[in-house]
């Protein structure tokens, strides 16, 4: 079993530790977080391990789990790179695209995985749904939230939207060509509502919306393709999949028939593939320790969160 630690222990860190402490991949040695009186009241409620420092943290374990704010990113994992153990980050990678490209570099040259927290790759309804995603030409994605002050330091795109652009990113095999969008700020300081249109060169187009101040929340993407239409929900994490066939000569009485005005006829029908009930979170954490145990490429590399924080700040860059 790995040896893990946990820099953070706010509301998405303490998730991190009790799912690492129920997993059979990890053994948790402990946590450090700034605010000392929360911390004893964590450890004297939960169980875990208490360490005064970072570097003591950090020298104990194999693994550090970097669950702090954005904006300490990229020191917690210089500093755990730097210190030779395997980093798992929450997302986004760090504030800037020079941070996420040092921290790229840097566990390259140490020979470390790095992983970071782009959660939906793990969703049970898009496992299911990914392998029939083959050439997507459009894309519709919309992450809706009911207001919530915690993360409105960053704009909506880092906030909710990025989840969508890595999901994208993973599925079309081509580089992206253009970026647009546009974002209104109504009760926070950055965006809280966002539209942006992302073009590929193969010729598939993403349209994108994300919005932290809606009435209902809403996670839902859809994909075309050629004979397909795949629809995934990430919050109710049930999946749809209409394809199409040529239609047979003979069609039976319940057939789903469509006929183009060049004669041509389609069949309609239905492939709802199983989803299987999983810990989303917990699937990531244990996918990252598959990776370090197997050598392979983490699921979500540093490079991969590395180019969805581009995409990002290309979005953002737009509103100004």
């Amino acid at each position: 079993m790995l040896k893990v630690g946990v820099l953070g222990a706010g509301y998405l860190g303490k998730i991190h530790l009790r799912l690492l402490q129920e997993s059979k991949s990890y053994d948790l040695i402990g946590f450090y977080d700034p605010d000392t009186e929360a911390a004893k009241i964590l450890t004297k409620e939960k169980g875990y391990t208490y360490f005064d420092t970072i570097d003591a943290l950090i020298h104990a374990v194999d693994v550090v789990n970097v669950v702090t704010p954005t904006s300490f990113h990229h020191e917690m994992a210089i500093q755990c790179l730097t210190a030779g153990k395997h980093v798992f980050i929450e997302k986004p990678i760090t504030q800037t695209i020079a941070q996420a490209e040092e921290l790229v570099q840097l566990a390259d040259v140490k020979g470390l995985k790095g992983q970071v927290g782009h959660v939906e790759r793990f969703n049970p309804a898009f496992k299911a749904i990914k392998q029939h995603i083959e050439h997507p030409m459009f894309i519709e994605a919309h992450r809706l939230a009911e207001f919530n002050p915690r993360g409105t330091d960053v704009p909506v795109v880092l906030d909710l939207m990025i989840h969508d652009l890595d999901v994208i990113l993973s599925v079309v095999k081509s580089k992206v060509k253009n970026v647009s969008g546009s974002g209104v700020s109504v009760i926070s300081e950055t965006p809280d509502i966002a539209n942006a249109r992302i073009e590929f060169e193969n010729g598939c187009v993403a349209n994108l919306t994300a919005s932290r101040i809606s009435l209902k929340n809403m996670r839902k993407t859809r994909f075309f393709q050629k004979d397909a239409y795949i629809a995934v929900d990430f919050l109710t994490k049930k999946v749809e999949v209409v394809k199409m066939k040529d239609a047979p000569e003979k069609p039976e009485e319940f057939d789903l028939i469509l006929q183009n005005a060049e004669g041509v006829k389609k069949q309609i029908y239905f492939e709802p593939p199983t989803v299987e009930e999983s810990n989303a979170i917990l699937e990531e954490l244990n996918a990252f320790a598959d990776a370090i145990n197997k050598n392979t490429d983490p699921i979500v590399t540093l490079a991969h969160a590395t180019e969805a924080l581009r995409i990002s700040h290309q979005i953002i860059a737009c509103f100004k």
